[in-house]
Formats: C-alpha cells, sequence, structure tokens
C-alpha cells in the first residue's frame, strides 16, 4: 500500500452533511464529497493486512486495496478500471449500500474501517468527470437475444454483462421509467435520479433497449416472450410486502411504505400519481419496522412537514456493539443504528407490539393500540420470544400508519404463474443450487430478490451479474464474462 503506516497516522472521516434543519427542506442529496486531502489520507488509512476480508464482505468481490492504493497514488484511470471490473453501478452502492465490507474491514477489529464506501462513490464520480466511463459493447454481436424482465439493479447489471457478451438485450418494465426500486423506491435525498438516468443513457448507448409501461405476464404474455427470445432473465424482485393482519388494518391512512415512497418519488420527479394521495403534512406519522424502508419513511414525512414522526419496533432496541451471534467479520444486522432520516427528527420505540387500528367516527385512523414487550435471548442474545407486558397497553395518537415490514416474496400471478416455475418455501423462484441461476423452466433464469428474497442492493447487482454468466454459457457455450470467484489481476 501508498503508506503502510496511515492506518495509525489519520482518523476516519466521512464528508459533510447539510445541517438537517436545511436538508429537510428539499429532497435532494444532501452529502458532501471529500477534498482532495481528505480524499488521501481516507485511502492511506488502508492497511497491509495480509487477507483482505473486505473482498468476502463484499458480494460482488470488490479488490478493494489495490482501489484504494491507486487512489492514494491518484491514479484514477486504474482505480476506475479496479472498481468496475467487479461493479458495474459503483454510484449506486456508493450511495445506499451499507457496506459490508467496511464491517469485514480488518482495521476494524480494533479500529474505525476504512470508508470504503465513500471512496468507491468519490472513484466512480471523478471517472465520470474525467470521461474513463465509456461505452463498452463490442462490435461484433452474437446474434442472440436475450429478455431482462425488471430493471432493477438485478435486472440492469445482467443487461449491462450481456450486452457486453454481444447479445442483445431488451429490459421489460412495468413503470413508465427504467431504474425499478432505484427509481421509485429509494428516496431522491439517498439517491438522486440523475445518477439513475446517467447510467441508462450509458446502456442505450451500449445497446439496451428499454420497453416501460409494459408489465410481463399482463401486457406481454409469459409465451410470446419465450417465443421471441433466446433466454429470459427474471429480475422482477420481490414485490409482495408483508402484512399486519390486527384489527382496523382497513382503516383510512393505513398504508404499505413502499405506495408511500413510490407516490413520493413520483411527485418529486413531477409523474403522475395514483389515487388515494399519501401525505404526512400536518398529521401524526407512525412508522412501523425498523429497517432502512422505515427511515426512508420517517425523512420522506419530515420533508413533507409532519407533525409528529414516530417509529416502532417489536425487538428491543440494539446495543452498539456487535451482538455475540454477529462476530466479525460478519455484518452485524441486529446492532443500533441512527439514520441521516432520524437526525432529522424521529422519536424511536423499541419493544412495542401494535395490537390494533382505532378509527374516528368518520372511519379514518385515529391512532395506535400498543403494548410494550420483553424479549428472552439466548446466551449470545439471539431473540427467542417476546411476552407483552402486563398493563403497558396505551394509544399513541396517528392519521398516517406506514407498514415498513420487509417483503414476503416475488408476485405469482401472472409472469411465474404463466411460466409455471418452480417456488422454494419462501415463495421465491427456485434454483438446482445456489450457484446456479436456472429456474424450472428451459432458457429462463432468475437474479436478485426473486431468487434469493429481499436482500441488499449490492446482492442483486451481483446475482445480475452471476445470472448473465450463466445465460452466456446457455447461449454459446463458453463466457469471457467475469465471476465474483475470478474477478481481475491487479496490484
Amino acid at each position: 500500500m501508498g503508506n503502510t503506516t496511515g492506518f495509525k497516522e489519520f482518523q476516519r472521516e466521512l464528508p459533510t452533511k447539510a445541517h438537517p434543519q436545511e436538508r429537510v427542506g428539499h429532497n435532494r442529496e444532501f452529502v458532501g464529497l471529500y477534498d482532495e486531502g481528505q480524499l488521501h489520507r481516507q485511502s492511506a488509512r488502508c492497511m497491509e493486512c495480509g487477507i483482505p476480508f473486505c473482498h468476502a464482505g463484499c458480494p460482488l468481490g470488490n479488490i478493494i486495496p489495490e482501489f484504494n492504493d491507486a487512489v492514494h497514488r491518484q491514479d484514477w484511470a486504474q482505480a476506475y478500471q479496479i472498481l468496475s471490473s467487479t461493479n458495474n453501478f459503483p454510484e449506486f452502492t456508493g450511495r445506499i449500500c451499507p457496506a459490508p465490507c467496511e464491517s469485514a474491514c480488518v482495521l476494524g477489529i480494533h479500529s474505525a474501517p476504512v470508508a470504503i464506501e465513500e471512496i468507491e462513490k468519490h472513484i466512480i464520480e471523478i471517472a465520470f468527470e474525467k470521461g474513463y466511463v465509456q461505452p463498452t459493447a463490442p462490435v461484433l454481436k452474437t446474434g442472440k437475444t436475450v429478455a431482462v424482465v425488471g430493471s432493477g439493479p438485478a435486472g440492469l447489471a445482467a443487461a449491462a454483462q450481456l450486452v457486453r457478451a454481444g447479445h442483445a438485450v431488451t429490459v421489460f418494465e412495468r413503470d413508465d421509467r427504467p431504474g425499478g426500486l432505484l427509481r421509485y423506491g429509494i428516496p431522491d435525498f439517498k439517491l438522486d435520479k440523475w445518477v439513475i438516468d446517467r447510467r441508462l443513457r450509458l446502456l442505450e448507448e451500449d445497446g439496451v433497449v428499454f420497453r416501460c409501461n409494459t408489465e410481463v405476464g399482463k401486457d406481454v404474455s409469459a409465451a410470446e416472450l419465450i417465443s421471441q427470445f433466446d433466454a429470459v432473465v427474471l429480475a422482477g424482485g420481490a414485490l409482495v410486502p408483508r402484512e399486519l393482519a390486527i384489527p382496523g388494518r382497513e382503516l383510512q391512512g393505513v398504508h404499505f411504505a413502499m405506495d408511500y415512497l413510490t407516490q413520493h418519488n413520483r411527485r418529486v420527479g413531477n409523474r403522475s400519481i395514483a389515487e388515494p394521495e399519501l401525505l404526512a403534512t400536518g398529521q401524526d406519522v407512525v412508522v412501523i419496522g425498523s429497517g432502512d424502508t422505515g427511515s426512508d419513511c420517517v425523512g420522506t414525512a419530515n420533508r413533507q412537514q409532519a407533525r409528529a414522526v414516530t417509529q416502532l419496533a417489536l425487538m428491543h432496541q440494539p446495543t452498539p456493539e456487535r451482538p455475540g451471534f454477529e462476530p466479525w467479520p460478519h455484518y452485524p444486522s441486529y446492532v443500533f443504528r441512527t439514520s441521516t432520516s432520524h437526525e432529522e427528527g424521529c422519536q424511536r420505540y423499541w419493544g412495542v407490539n401494535t395490537k390494533a387500528f382505532l378509527s374516528d367516527e368518520h372511519g379514518r385512523l385515529r391512532a395506535l393500540l400498543v403494548t410494550d414487550v420483553t424479549w428472552e435471548t439466548d446466551a449470545l442474545g439471539r431473540r427467542l420470544g417476546f411476552t407483552e407486558i402486563e398493563h403497558s397497553e396505551r394509544e399513541i395518537p396517528c392519521q398516517l400508519a406506514l407498514l415498513a415490514l420487509g417483503f414476503a416474496s416475488p408476485r405469482y400471478e401472472g409472469l411465474l404463474e404463466q411460466l409455471g416455475v418452480a417456488l422454494d418455501k419462501r415463495g421465491n423462484v427456485r434454483t438446482a443450487a445456489t450457484t446456479d441461476y436456472l429456474t424450472s423452466h428451459p432458457g429462463v433464469f432468475v437474479a436478485g430478490d426473486m431468487r434469493r428474497g429481499q436482500s441488499l442492493v449490492v446482492w442483486a447487482i451481483a446475482e445480475g451479474r452471476e445470472a448473465a454468466r450463466q445465460v452466456d454459457i446457455f447461449l454459446t457455450g463458453k463466457t469471457a464474462l467475469p465471476s465474483k470467484d475470478a474477478v481481475g489481476m491487479f496490484g
């Protein structure tokens, strides 16, 4: 590495953020960039650790020490070459990935880990600025055609790799613009939509064709798709939200979080929205669920000038340290985190069970009936079950309740039903093995949340890339597309 003692000399720094009172007044990104000195120092913190566990922590297998060294030497062309060899969309992961690579950083055992995610974002933004990011499709084509269903990160990654292999790729998207949850699920203040559009223009220059407002299984049948293309990649995501089946669920004012976020994103993008209009302005908002989607609802409600924002979690409050059942280098999913949305204003309650939605005289939501719970855990802190605390029942004022409980499975009705593909016990599309992306239907492959269940954007990109390799082999009998286990030779 360029500075073998940098991890001793420099502390972890993150770019400055706009003040919460300022940023809730708009829907734009609010995280700044490093200056040249900060970027140099942060890349210098990458240590000669011998075995870089960050590789294994990253589902894409990003070659992190090598691109950190290139950044330290200000060799931006090589830094971009190394990063783009494993990651099609660093501008996405550099903004919205929870950075499991940082959890696996060796420096993180006894100190703050290297700021890998921010360095990654800086590499790609500098590469765009310097003109390094260009179309990559080959001149010679294979003559094979592939349909990709879904334009989220898995579908876009599969399309990018397949067009690079010389195939003709058409991406089908049911919404009016490509991007999937990147566009209509992630708020603009976390991922500005110009970032997506910039990448889409490059994919179109590579030859990828996008067919929007086209729901496969409805506007185009599965049989038509199979007959018109040599191979199909299913990348439609996990669209069925987890339900909260308690009394009052039917009341006006109780909605799924993704419906709320999608409508706000469409409003910000000057797109049409469906009825009913979901607005938090002047209301008491309660978000049920403590994950990233719930956090996004908090930030959105604050920007809509809600009267009060409350977030409820059934589980007990995690500790700031890793629990015993998630040791290094594993990603600690059960650890206390404060998001930028929480910084903007939110009352958080842990160990609360929602019992019912209560109505006013007009049949609209007025409050939540809740109780406190205690959790029984094992010696490592793993949850075994909860018990309601007696006499803790109370009401929380609420006119807008948002269910952010995650997603159960892909939607079976329509495309999957027409294809007749086999499902696993969780309702996801089943493949023969964890490394095989071929469904039970010949010539039909699957990637992303539709195959593995609800997961991270970085996993979606990794799955799209790996599925593309299998499609290329299926179509041509061989492939030059890289896999995570053979990502290149740098350093």
